[in-house]
């Protein structure tokens, strides 16, 4: 004859955890400890987020400057606005002809033009004079000429005039800091 199990007990969670098999503990745990460790991470990140805000405060408060003012509601289409002041409509294009910066070309021109001897430390770009001015350093002055010359070989620049030129007496390896203009483009 066949055994029969009788269970009388009603279903409920203290059923459930007494007819749970061993081997679902282990992954009940693990994932109780996971959830265990977020939640304190949560509560970390969050009270050191307010610690930052409120620094940030203070810095503010003693600097003497004012928390930035709340959006203000977009205008309803009817209204109309002032045109733009002339000081405005220079600052804007000023800002547009930085963005319109043929960026790509001008770095990937440097970077071929640039040997291991040379070392970059600034690209300062003039949108309205289309003139990118280089620093560099280089270890000899036949490293430098041959750089400038190098960047006029370049398709992307129409000329590269080196500008100025110093030995930084400081450091030891006495390098040769120098600085050279270079234009892009028809203006």
């Amino acid at each position: 004859m066949k055994r029969v199990r009788l269970d009388f007990a009603r279903p409920g969670l203290r059923r459930a955890l007494f007819l749970a098999p061993p081997g679902v503990w282990g992954p009940v745990m693990g994932a109780l400890a996971v959830c265990c460790a977020a939640l304190v991470q949560a509560l970390d990140y969050r009270e050191a987020r307010e610690e930052v805000d409120a620094l940030q405060a203070a810095l503010r408060a003693r600097a003497g400057v004012q928390p930035a003012p709340a959006l203000q509601p977009a205008l309803p289409p009817t209204t109309r606005k002032a045109p733009p002041s002339e000081q405005q409509a220079t600052a804007v294009n000023a800002a547009v002809m930085q963005l319109n910066l043929p960026w790509r070309a001008l770095h990937d021109a440097v970077r071929a033009a640039t040997p291991a001897s040379v070392a970059l430390l600034a690209l300062e770009p003039d949108a309205r004079k289309r003139v990118l001015r280089i620093t560099a350093e280089a270890r000899t002055s036949d490293d430098m000429i041959g750089y400038v010359e190098k960047l006029q070989e370049q398709g992307v620049f129409g000329a590269a005039t080196l500008v100025r030129h110093e030995i930084g007496e400081q450091d030891p390896n006495r390098p040769l800091r120098f600085q050279v203009d270079a234009e892009w483009g028809a203006p």
